[in-house]
């Protein structure tokens, strides 16, 4: 795919889109904008009568709830975000339902937290809930279970939460409405110089750097919760486009082809649906750093990772939990399910593998991490 054809490629096969929707979009500091929840429903139901299957992930339930709190700004612990939410999500839900029936479409409310996709088991049936409502041609809208989750659970932010569901669904296309018109070289509410990129073939360390801290006085995410986005739905070969969700007529516009916003091109290959949930759904519980010639081997020559080539193991985690694997700078360019815990690990690391057994008493396999059971978070490490 020549880079200047990208995005009319991409626009010309979309059949399943997940939109998300920033608090900073639908949300005031008085709380929900209803006449933006209205437009953008009106919007995404032309979506979904030019035959366009839609999954829309929807912050806003803090902003909308928290007044009844008597909070004001964002609120500032876990409870009361929760209670804020629990108060905000079914106003948020009745507008979204109210609008959305007036073209005669149904909507569902679907809540989930990292741990549901985390297990196997949960992630599939999430998988099958939604597919469901799409076949009934019903909209799902989708949030982080504000309600109940705690920080060790919690997605961070509906970008990465929208970055999961594209990957869970196999979308063709993220779309991140932001209050911003898109990816820029700068903060250009600080620097006058910024500059608006259309289109980012790959994630650098380069465009990493130019996401900078910035964050909405409504939402929990700045533009570096949107580029983590872009980078997981990445892995699975899903692109992800930001635009400006205030923007009127903004999907039909896009749709028609004009250039608005940042396209972020996919990785060329994409993961099967074992290695997608790996990479996207499991939180690593460790790290294991590695020699120079353990990442060549890995990273170059798609070779399992042997324990010969792992200088140190960090964290504490049991034999089939997944583990960031890092380079000789200790940056993760992986994860992988362990064949061994962090004590065996500490042990056998740096050994060949016909030691193994000498060493520990026993031997499950030749490899720390079996290379069916590793996904590589870069193109390069």
């Amino acid at each position: 795919m020549h880079m200047k054809d990208a995005r009319p490629q991409i626009l010309q096969q979309l059949k399943r889109v997940v939109i998300k929707v920033g608090s900073g979009v639908i949300s005031t500091a008085e709380g929900l904008d209803a006449a933006m929840v209205a437009r953008l429903a009106g919007e995404v139901s032309d979506l979904c009568e030019r035959g366009i299957e839609v999954i829309l992930v929807s912050s806003g339930a803090v902003a909308a709830g928290r007044s009844a709190l008597g909070i004001e700004g964002r609120p500032k612990t876990i409870p009361q975000k929760q209670a804020a939410a629990a108060i905000g999500q079914p106003r948020i839900m009745r507008a979204y339902k109210e609008i959305f029936r007036q073209r005669n479409r149904v909507v569902a409310q679907v809540l989930l937290t990292r741990d549901d996709l985390s297990n196997r088991r949960r992630y599939l049936n999430a998988h099958n809930t939604l597919e469901t409502l799409l076949e009934y041609g019903v909209t799902p809208i989708v949030n982080e279970n504000d309600t109940v989750v705690v920080e060790e659970i919690r997605f961070g932010d509906n970008d990465n939460l929208s970055a999961m569901v594209a990957c869970l669904m196999e979308a063709d296309l993220l779309v991140v409405l932001s209050d911003v018109d898109g990816f820029y070289t700068g903060d250009p509410g600080c620097d006058p110089g910024a500059r608006l990129l259309p289109l980012i073939e790959r994630i650098t360390p380069e465009i990493e750097a130019m996401a900078g801290t910035s964050r909405g006085t409504m939402g929990t995410g700045g533009m570096q919760t949107k580029l983590q986005a872009a980078q997981k739905a990445g892995l699975a070969g899903v692109p992800t486009l930001i635009v400006n969700g205030r923007e009127p007529d903004i999907f039909k516009k896009v749709i028609q082809g004009e250039e608005l916003g940042s396209l972020f091109l996919p990785q060329t290959s994409k993961l099967n649906a074992r290695k997608r949930w790996l990479a996207l759904s499991m939180q690593p519980s460790g790290r294991i750093l590695l020699d120079a010639g353990a990442v060549r081997a890995v990273v170059g020559s798609g070779k399992s990772l042997l324990p010969s080539g792992i200088t140190s193991v960090d964290g504490e985690f049991e034999r089939g939990d997944a583990v960031h694997i890092c380079d000789q700078l200790d940056v993760p360019f992986a994860i992988g399910v362990a064949n061994y815990n962090r004590a065996e690990l500490e042990q056998i690391k740096g050994h060949r593998c016909a030691e193994i057994e000498e060493i520990l008493g026993y031997q499950y396999r030749d490899e720390a991490v079996y290379r069916d059971n590793l996904v590589l978070l870069r193109d390069t490490a």
